[in-house]
C-alpha cells in the first residue's frame, strides 16, 4: 500500500491518498486524527491543518507535497458532477411524466371511473399508477432544481474564495490569530516577571489570591491546594514558572505561528506583490505595525538620524526580533514591513463636525473682572426698576487660585462653573421662544462664574483665576456700561 500526503494553502486542508484500503489500525489513527473519507474523490481529508495531522501525514507518506489540484478546479470537478445529477433527475422527472400522460388517456376527454362496471378496478388501478408518477415526477423535478442550485453554490464559492476582498478579510482573521498566539507568549514572559519579584511565601499566597491566574500562570486550584497544605507556597511558585516557560518554549505554538505565517505570505502572494512604503517613516507607523503583529506594548522612539528604536515589556514577535527591543534605519524598516506583508494603511480624512466650534475660555483682568461685575449689577438693577416690593442686590467678584476653584468645581451640584458669554456681556442662557427652546444669544466667549449663596434678584459673581494668566474680553466694556447706566437713566425718567 502507498499513501501520498498533500497539503493546499488555498483552503488548509490535508489529503490522503491512498492506493488500497487501509488496515484497521492505521484507518482508527487516520479517523481519530480528524480525517474524513471523500468517496466521490477517494481520499481522506482533513477540515484543516493541525500539528498532529501533519505528523501523522508525514509518517504515512513521507513528506507532504504540495496539493496540485487548485480549488477552482475542485470547484469546476464537483459542479460537473452535480449539474450531470440534475440532468439525470430532470431526465427522470421528463419520463415519469410522460410515463403518467399516457396513463391518464384511460380517462380522456373526462372519462369516470363505472361503479359497478367490470372495468373499474382496472380503472381504478391506472388512475393509483398516475398519480404515483406524477409523485415522482415532481419529486425528481425538485432533486433536479436542488442539485443544480448545489453546483452554482460551488463555483459560486471557489469564486468567493479567491476574491480579493474575502481574501483581504482572511488575512485579517490570520493576523488575529497571530495576535492571539503572542498574546499568551507575551503573558507567559510577565509571568517570569512577576514571579522573579515574588519570593517570599507571604509574596506567593498573596500573588495566588489575587492576581488572575492567567496572569501568574498558576492554573485552577494551585492557590487551593497552598491554602489546604497539600503544595508549599515555593512548590507553586516553581510550578507557576514552569507553566510560564513551557507556554515560550512550546514547540506547537511555534509551529502554529509559523504555519500562520506562511500562510499569510501566500495570501498576500495572491493579492499581488506588496508595496514598499515609500511615505515618511515615523515611530507611530513602526508601532502600528509591531502591534497588528502581536507585539505587546510596543514603543518606538528616534534613536539617531535616521534610526528607530522599537521596545517592548516583553520579547517581541519571533518573527521580528528575538529581543525585547530591534534598533534598525529607515531603509531596514521599510524593508521588514515589505517582508513580512505589511501594507500602511491610509490616512482617514477628519470627519468635520456638525456641532459649531466651542468658544474660547477667557481669564479676565482684575480690571475687566470688576467691570463686567458691575456691568450685571447695572443689568440687574435695570431688570427690577418699576417693580413693586422688588429690592435689586448686588454681587462682588470672587478672586481664587485655580487649584481652590477646580477643587469646587466638579460635580453637578458644584458652586463653580464655565458660563457662555455674548457680545453684549450678558450670560447666554436658553429661552422659549415661539413654543421652542432657543439660546438668547450667540457665544462669543466662556468664563467662569460662581452662583453659590444664590439669592433672589443678585446676580452671579465673576470668577478671576489669580495665578493664571490673564486675557483681554473680546468686547467694549466701556461701551456696555454706558448702555446700562443710560437704560437705567430712562427708567427713572419713565417712573
Amino acid at each position: 500500500m502507498n499513501i501520498t500526503a498533500t497539503y493546499s494553502p488555498e483552503d488548509n486542508k490535508i489529503r490522503l491518498y491512498a492506493t488500497s484500503r487501509l488496515d484497521a489500525e492505521t484507518y482508527a489513527r487516520v479517523k481519530a486524527a480528524g480525517f474524513k473519507w471523500a468517496p466521490k474523490q477517494e481520499l481522506f481529508v482533513a477540515p484543516a491543518w493541525s500539528p498532529a495531522r501533519e505528523d501523522l501525514a508525514v509518517e504515512l507518506a513521507g513528506e507532504i507535497e504540495p496539493e496540485e489540484m487548485t480549488l477552482a478546479e475542485r470547484a469546476a470537478i464537483k459542479a460537473e458532477r452535480l449539474e450531470e445529477l440534475a440532468h439525470k433527475r430532470n431526465r427522470e422527472a421528463a419520463s415519469l411524466s410522460r410515463h403518467a400522460d399516457e396513463l391518464s388517456q384511460a380517462f380522456y376527454m373526462g372519462q369516470p371511473i363505472l361503479i359497478g362496471h367490470h372495468s373499474e378496478r382496472k380503472a381504478r388501478k391506472t388512475q393509483e399508477r398516475m398519480h404515483a408518477a406524477l409523485g415522482k415526477a415532481v419529486k425528481a423535478e425538485k432533486a433536479s432544481n436542488y442539485w443544480l442550485y448545489r453546483a452554482t453554490g460551488v463555483e459560486r464559492f471557489a469564486n468567493m474564495k479567491n476574491d480579493p476582498r474575502t481574501r483581504a478579510n482572511r488575512i485579517k482573521t490570520l493576523l488575529a490569530e497571530l495576535r492571539d498566539l503572542q498574546r499568551d507568549i507575551n503573558r507567559a514572559h510577565k509571568a517570569l516577571e512577576i514571579w522573579a519579584n515574588v519570593t517570599t511565601d507571604d509574596q506567593i499566597r498573596h500573588a495566588l489570591g489575587w492576581m488572575d491566574s492567567r496572569e501568574t500562570m498558576s492554573g485552577w486550584g494551585t492557590y487551593s491546594k497552598v491554602e489546604k497544605g497539600e503544595l508549599s507556597p515555593a512548590d507553586a511558585r516553581l510550578k507557576c514558572i514552569a507553566n510560564a516557560e513551557a507556554v515560550i518554549n512550546s514547540p506547537n505554538r511555534k509551529r502554529w505561528i509559523d504555519h500562520i505565517l506562511n500562510r499569510l505570505a501566500f495570501e498576500r502572494s495572491m493579492l499581488g506583490d506588496v508595496p514598499r512604503f515609500n511615505g515618511e517613516l515615523t515611530p507611530v507607523i513602526i508601532q502600528a505595525f509591531a502591534r497588528e503583529h502581536g507585539a505587546e506594548k510596543p514603543k518606538c522612539t528616534i534613536a539617531d538620524e535616521g534610526f528607530f528604536l522599537l521596545e517592548s515589556p516583553v520579547q517581541l514577535p519571533a518573527h521580528i526580533s528575538e529581543n525585547s527591543w530591534l534598533e534598525l534605519s529607515d531603509d531596514e524598516w521599510r524593508d521588514v514591513m515589505q517582508a513580512c506583508g505589511y501594507t500602511v494603511p491610509e490616512p482617514k480624512p477628519r470627519r468635520q463636525s456638525s456641532k459649531p466650534a466651542p468658544v474660547t475660555l477667557i481669564n479676565p483682568t482684575p480690571e475687566q473682572a470688576e467691570q463686567l461685575q458691575r456691568i450685571w449689577n447695572l443689568h440687574m438693577h435695570a431688570a427690577c426698576q418699576g417693580k413693586a416690593y422688588v429690592t435689586p442686590k448686588e454681587n462682588e467678584v470672587k478672586a481664587l487660585p485655580q487649584a481652590v476653584y477646580s477643587r469646587n468645581s466638579k460635580g453637578t451640584y458644584s458652586h463653580f462653573e464655565t458660563r457662555e458669554i455674548g457680545a453684549d456681556g450678558r450670560l447666554i442662557e436658553w429661552k422659549w421662544k415661539r413654543m421652542e427652546r432657543a439660546l438668547s444669544g450667540v457665544p462669543v466667549a466662556r468664563i467662569r462664574v460662581y452662583s453659590g449663596g444664590y439669592e433672589t434678584h443678585k446676580p452671579l459673581a465673576v470668577v478671576q483665576i489669580t495665578d493664571k494668566p490673564s486675557k483681554a474680553l473680546p468686547f467694549d466694556l466701556d461701551a456696555i456700561e454706558r448702555a446700562a447706566l443710560d437704560a437705567i437713566s430712562e427708567g427713572e425718567k419713565v417712573a
